[in-house]
């Protein structure tokens, strides 16, 4: 079987905003470029046509979610805030969040493009599909947008799986160097989702001072132990995240058997990223997505889906996602990987103390883990 890559091009015309301007904004300062725009998600799909990989690909072209779909995971109160913005001028959705005109429709367009790789790789038309989707999901909760997310994408088609296919138990990995505060939250007392964050610790969501995604929330009720926090220090890299992944999140998924894994897929713990600060390189990426394939493949039959999430730095960011596509379709690009080149050797592979300290804690936290 194939991987999947599904693409739209309208997503990339989403407008998320500048944050900043000369009158009554939020920032006094010269109005900029959102960070979330659509220079890197552009440059990988630019790459992967570049190389021809983008032809060992089975390309999908997505429908758009319907607002049924996103009553799964989201309220109507949201929907009608995000359509009513989107038909107007734009405007402030939540924290960080913001939409331009016509948002609403490529909200719902980049939700459905995360349902179609759902379906494909579901029904067994595909090993495993890769969204390459904006806007992105993994901050927006049952009833806001925030950090750049109008709907969970995840979400939205973790609730499409189970009502649509039949499928029970769903894992959702999300290495994005920011908290998958959305996701967690939208499953915090539904035992039939586990969600696993690793995260730089202290970064966004800072919401009144609580810093979100601390070790101590691990669920709710019935779903006590459904969700793991992994807080990693600032500057970690291979061997933390080598070892995070180790003693707590390939142990999590043996302990929970789903029939799904999704991946929350942001680029923002590279190097070179402007809203993280972490050291991941090339080849990490790789050997992530190696890590929840083979666990995929004793536990669901090899069923994973990812959607892309952060990634801000245009230059490497195509150079990071390269490998997870070379990792998923079992394919080579030919294509050297100028950035794994420039990183060769840093930082060094010792795990610290600190930063096992925050892997034991998060490990040590956990129920699912005991």
């Amino acid at each position: 079987m194939t991987t999947g890559l599904i693409w739209h091009e309208l997503m990339m015309w989403f407008d998320a905003g500048t944050f900043a301007g000369p009158m009554r904004a939020i920032y006094p300062i010269q109005p900029g470029e959102a960070s979330e725009n659509p220079e890197a998600k552009r440059r990988i799909k630019n790459l992967l046509d570049a190389s021809g990989f983008t032809k060992q690909l089975a390309v999908i072209t997505p429908e758009a979610a319907t607002e049924r779909d996103l009553l799964r995971a989201h309220t109507p109160r949201l929907i009608a805030q995000v359509k009513e913005l989107s038909a107007a001028n734009g405007g402030q959705l939540g924290l960080s969040a913001f939409t331009g005109p016509g948002g609403f429709e490529i909200g719902l367009l980049a939700a459905g493009a995360t349902m179609a790789a759902t379906d494909a790789v579901v029904s067994g038309k595909l090993r495993n599909a890769y969204a390459l989707v904006r806007p992105p999901g993994h901050h927006a909760t049952a009833d806001g947008g925030m950090g750049f997310c109008l709907f969970n994408n995840i979400a939205v088609s973790a609730r499409h799986a189970q009502k649509t296919h039949g499928v029970g138990r769903i894992a959702v990995v999300d290495w994005d160097v920011h908290h998958g505060n959305g996701t967690q939250s939208i499953f915090y007392d539904d035992p039939s989702v586990l969600t696993i964050s690793l995260h730089q610790d202290g970064n966004f969501p800072q919401v009144a001072q609580d810093i979100h995604g601390a070790v101590d929330e691990i669920g709710n009720g019935a779903a006590r132990g459904t969700a793991i926090n992994v807080p990693l220090p600032a500057g970690s890299g291979t061997a933390a995240y080598r070892a995070a992944f180790d003693r707590v999140v390939i142990p999590a998924l043996h302990a929970f058997k789903p029939e799904l894994i999704f991946v929350a897929c942001g680029l923002d713990a590279g190097n070179h990223d402007a809203l993280g600060r972490m050291m991941l390189g090339p080849e990490d990426f790789r050997w992530m997505t190696a890590a929840v394939m083979k666990a995929a493949d004793t536990l669901c039959q090899g069923r994973v889906v990812l959607s892309h999430e952060g990634g801000y730095h245009a230059p490497s960011a195509p150079f990071l996602a390269l490998p997870i596509f070379e990792q998923l379709s079992g394919l080579s690009s030919g294509v050297t990987n100028a950035v794994a080149v420039r990183m060769a050797g840093m930082p060094p592979p010792v795990l610290f103390s600190h930063q096992e300290a925050a892997i034991e804690a998060a490990r040590s936290r956990s129920p699912l883990l005991a």
